[in-house]
């Protein structure tokens, strides 16, 4: 166990007290060293006590993990009550923030670390190896296939191919590995010297003359770049390395 590769695991927070204790109880459960684990949490524009209940945690956090690092931005950003964060004249604007959150929380949280683990807080189970297994596919980028309920259908539909044609639950039952162009963020493997050379979260349509970028994007309205972690793919892409999904290996997001 002393080889394992030292991971930073990040997720940015948002409203999320109610997600927190299974947030933490799935990832001690995680059959991983913790001592190899960091952690790095950023909060932002939360009308609950979510800082503060991390803060709580923190002092057991720091005993069991290598470090871990909590953060604040508010970029006075809100989704109207009662509608949904899918709701397509939020859907750019929201991801925008996240984008930015996603970025400061890895300039702030990120050391000396050999990969990061992008995890979404709203993520509820998945297996206890699943990252001895993502990172057993010696791929610089790579992600789960994230479900609505196990062997359910796709829940994340930010991992994609064929210019968003093929989604993970149409690849699933076939390889284990497969190419993507877009990924999703909810779970997310990446090499960390990627981040450091420059690979981030693109808070503006990224890609307007990469080839694989979707042709009709209903996110931004014509077709030209992606933003976020489909922007990451994209910039991934443009750097030389290729994304990776794992359609067979399951992790559960509720769709709510």
């Amino acid at each position: 166990m002393e080889g394992r590769p030292t991971v930073l695991v990040l997720t940015p927070v948002k409203q999320a007290a109610a997600h927190l204790p299974r947030y933490f109880e799935a990832l001690s459960r995680l059959d991983y060293p913790p001592d190899r684990l960091s952690i790095g949490i950023l909060e932002g524009d939360s009308t609950d006590d979510s800082y503060e209940r991390i803060t709580e945690r923190l002092p057991g956090l720091r005993e069991r993990h290598c470090r871990v690092t909590l953060t604040q931005w508010n970029s006075n950003f809100q989704i109207p009550d009662g509608v949904p964060r899918w709701a397509p004249p939020f859907q750019l604007p929201r991801r925008v923030v996240l984008a930015k959150a996603r970025n400061r929380l890895l300039n702030a949280a990120l050391h000396d670390e050999e990969w990061v683990l992008w995890l979404d807080i709203d993520v509820v189970e998945y297996p206890a190896d699943v990252l001895e297994r993502l990172l057993a596919t010696g791929k610089d980028i790579v992600t789960p296939h994230c479900v609505v309920e196990w062997g359910g259908p796709t829940f994340d539909w930010n991992a994609w191919r064929n210019k968003g044609r093929e989604r993970m639950d149409a690849l699933r039952g076939g390889p284990d590995l497969v190419r993507l162009d877009g990924v999703g963020g909810t779970m997310l493997l990446i090499r960390a010297d990627l981040h450091r050379e420059g690979l981030v979260f693109p808070p503006f349509p990224y890609g307007r003359r990469n080839r694989f970028a979707r042709e009709t994007n209903p996110l931004l309205g014509h077709g030209m770049g992606e933003v976020e972690t489909e922007g990451l793919g994209l910039m991934a892409k443009d750097m030389g390395h290729e994304c990776w999904g794992m359609p067979n290996l399951e992790i559960v997001h509720p769709n709510r």
